[in-house]
């Protein structure tokens, strides 16, 4: 299993990646005016087109079968949403990219606030894009318990719960209760309901790991390659990695790809049941690296943490905090 963290513009670093590499692409970039200290801050106007660049890449790249998931988000300002995002799914479609859902990342416990024309961001878009109709997805990899309600419902059965009953109100659907007998599982909705998280204060916009772990899952094989283009601290490279899948993250800023591999490394040697890496490590760390295996210590950890603490502080940006990855 291998898995790269690569310094760089990934408009840049995947131009030599062969054709049809990846199988999932899963990823947050930089939104919109968010992040000028650390990713430049790019202006909604310009957006569509610094986009296009990359995502261009991007289609080459992914395999016909593969998935690419956009999680991103329109801000307000002067009273207003932004309609960047809107327009970014538009020009994907004339990209060549099918756009083939959209799930919704509830965010359980999202930042407090008060404005006078709207309510706090609860949510934020995950955009599901593919080459084909037909790529690969795997439900049953994500079903979910359904849960003790069913003992109580499914023990008395009427003969409406026997049959199927329309809808009182014609709207056309239907049910039969008697479907759920013996079932343990269900499909999930396209509605994700992950927390942010708080223990990553070493990175100005992550996401949970959970994020890109469910997308994983439902549409990668053990196996099977991902990308993330906008890495940051390499969550989605260590959620593949934990779920026994090659990974390649991409990420321009020097601190973030070091982060990330100290990270990295943490895991492996937790899995490793603490014994020497050296003999033991199958991550393909490119030469990039500032830190090299020996030499990431508590002092190293400190100082990467606290540059990027003073560069940008994270609660001032109103947006998510998570685990480090």
């Amino acid at each position: 299993m291998t898995t790269d963290i690569i310094q760089g513009d990934c408009l840049e670093v995947l131009r030599p990646f062969d054709v049809a590499k990846f199988d999932l692409i899963v990823t947050s970039p930089p939104y919109a005016d968010q992040r000028s200290k650390t990713y430049g801050g790019i202006k909604p106007e310009e957006y569509v087109d610094w986009f296009l660049e990359r995502s261009e890449q991007f289609l080459r790249v992914l395999k016909p079968t593969g998935s690419f998931v956009l999680n991103i988000k329109e801000k307000a300002e002067s009273g207003e949403r932004h309609v960047y995002v809107l327009e970014l799914i538009l020009a994907l479609r004339k990209q060549g990219w099918l756009w083939t859902e959209e799930y919704i990342w509830h965010k359980r416990n999202c930042h407090p606030g008060k404005w006078p024309n709207r309510f706090r961001d609860s949510w934020e878009r995950c955009l599901h894009f593919t080459k084909s109709r037909k790529f690969k997805m795997f439900q049953e990899a994500v079903m979910v318990p359904m849960g003790d309600w069913r003992f109580a419902r499914l023990k008395n059965l009427s003969e409406t719960d026997k049959r199927r009953d329309n809808s009182k109100v014609q709207s056309g659907f239907g049910k039969k209760i008697a479907n759920w007998i013996g079932r343990d599982m269900a499909y999930p909705s396209n509605v994700l309901n992950f927390a942010t998280e708080c223990g990553n204060r070493r990175h100005s916009a992550t996401f949970p790991k959970a994020l890109p772990e469910w997308f994983i899952k439902l549409f990668t094989a053990p196996g099977d390659w991902v990308l993330d283009p906008f890495t940051g601290s390499g969550t989605t490279n260590i959620a593949a990695f934990e779920l026994g899948r090659n990974s390649v993250g991409i990420d321009r800023l020097s601190e973030y790809v070091s982060l990330a591999k100290v990270c990295l490394q943490e895991i492996e040697r937790t899995r490793n049941g603490n014994r020497n890496t050296s003999t033991n490590n199958r991550l393909r760390h490119p030469e990039h690296s500032r830190l090299s295996q020996g030499k990431i210590g508590r002092s190293e950890k400190i100082a990467i943490a606290q540059a990027l603490i003073e560069e940008e502080p994270l609660f001032a940006q109103g947006k998510r905090v998570v685990q480090p990855a």
